[in-house]
């Protein structure tokens, strides 16, 4: 099997920039603090396992063919799912669902593993992974590479299916806490 490196491995680094020291992690995390972000449920299948874990870090990539990026940690479960069956879900969530990313980000004592399905409603879509009802929108996905970058794996994705609610009011994260968007008057 081929591997393809679509990579520019001509382009280089402008040098003097590249000799320019980075921020430290602290100062970094305060500036992402004010980057305000779509909360949404990443979700995965090991068997009959299901896996998940509210995130932050998905962008779009491009419409033709439609792909997303998601981030997920390298220490968590569901990343090495993902890695093993090649699927994920992204769910974004609406502004209602806070518990649900209270509960998949580990703030709600006592619930953990598969029991944090028994939140919030899930069926499948194309991939067999869990898809939460309710949410602004579900990118079902197949992975179709993988970097490995530093803490993380970022899984390059083409939606397989995707439901959206017109007008849903999406749930963010800004400055460490849950937030709603307010009408505008």
């Amino acid at each position: 099997m081929s591997k393809e490196i679509n990579q520019l491995l001509d382009w280089i680094p402008n040098a003097d920039l590249a000799a320019l020291p980075v921020v430290s992690a602290d100062d970094h995390r305060v500036g992402m603090r004010n980057l305000a972000a779509a909360v949404t449920i990443i979700t995965a299948r090991d068997g009959d396992t299901h896996l998940g874990l509210t995130a932050t870090a998905v962008c779009s990539v491009t419409a033709e063919p439609p792909r997303l990026v998601v981030f997920v940690n390298k220490k968590v479960a569901a990343s090495e799912a993902i890695l093993k069956s090649g699927a994920l879900c992204v769910n974004v969530l609406s502004g209602d669902q806070e518990h649900e990313a209270k509960v998949f980000a580990g703030m709600v004592e006592g619930v953990h593993g598969e029991a944090r399905f028994q939140h919030g409603q899930w069926h499948d879509l194309a991939s067999g992974v869990p898809v939460l009802d309710g949410a602004v929108a579900n990118f079902d996905c197949r992975v179709v590479k993988v970097f490995d970058e530093s803490t993380h794996h970022a899984f390059l994705c083409e939606v397989l299916a995707t439901r959206g609610q017109p007008g849903g009011e999406p749930l963010l994260y800004l400055n460490g806490a849950f937030r709603r968007l307010a009408p505008q008057a």
